[in-house]
């Protein structure tokens, strides 16, 4: 089963300063059928204009991914992190016990667009802990995030998998794992998935296919969500 969620019918907020779509129900966008994928909670889709971004507030027991798409997030937290994260690099923050953390658009002049991911831990008040790398260089199907940091990904504390997708006018083969769910979330571009047509702002959920093909036509790139089973 190949279910598409479009684009168009996210959740919509535009706060002045920031312009985001809420796959999954978020702050005063709800829908009881939207409210998260088996581990996967939030996927907010993030436009900040120059120079503006979320002050410092608190997080507790949250894996937190940064996916940036356009632009630097500026961040800094109550681990000492300061950091900036550009285009094809990934964060992920263990929020743990508690961090309070800041996210600007580092730039006074360009707007900021990422995705922020948030995925519900395995483990209650752990140790807060960050995490960044740069994957701008990667193409085909490449794993981002793992539980025990496989093949050169981030670590995060859930049984799940996230692999980026970048294709360019070709078909790329991905085999799902026994008893595994998958949501695939279209970042940029259009792609077909097992005949399915999905363009930028798309999710899907993938239950029981046996298989999976990514097809384009010209360069597309996505997120693939592998999660636990229900």
């Amino acid at each position: 089963m190949i279910k598409v969620r479009a684009g168009n019918d996210r959740g919509h907020a535009k706060h002045g300063w920031l312009d985001s779509r809420h796959s999954f129900s978020f702050a005063e966008y709800y829908d009881p059928a939207f409210m998260g994928f088996s581990d996967l909670r939030v996927i907010n889709d993030d436009w900040v204009d120059p120079g503006a971004g979320f002050g410092t507030h608190p997080h507790q027991d949250m894996e937190i991914i940064t996916y940036v798409l356009e632009g630097t997030v500026e961040h800094r937290d109550t681990m000492n992190t300061h950091s900036r994260v550009s285009a094809g690099e990934v964060q992920i923050m263990s929020a743990g016990s508690g961090v309070r953390h800041s996210e600007y658009n580092a730039s006074s002049t360009e707007p900021l667009n990422f995705l922020q991911i948030w995925i519900i831990p395995n483990q209650r008040d752990a140790e807060p802990r960050y995490g960044q790398k740069d994957f701008s260089d990667s193409a085909g199907i490449t794993l981002l995030i793992s539980p025990d940091g496989e093949e050169g990904s981030l670590p995060i504390r859930q049984d799940t998998r996230v692999y980026k997708i970048l294709i360019n006018s070709e078909a790329l083969p991905f085999k799902p794992a026994p008893k595994r769910i998958y949501y695939v979330q279209i970042a940029r571009g259009e792609l077909s998935l097992n005949g399915t047509a999905l363009t930028a702002g798309d999710g899907a959920y993938i239950v029981e296919e046996e298989s999976l093909t990514f097809s384009a036509d010209q360069q597309a790139e996505a997120l693939l969500f592998e999660l636990r089973s229900f």
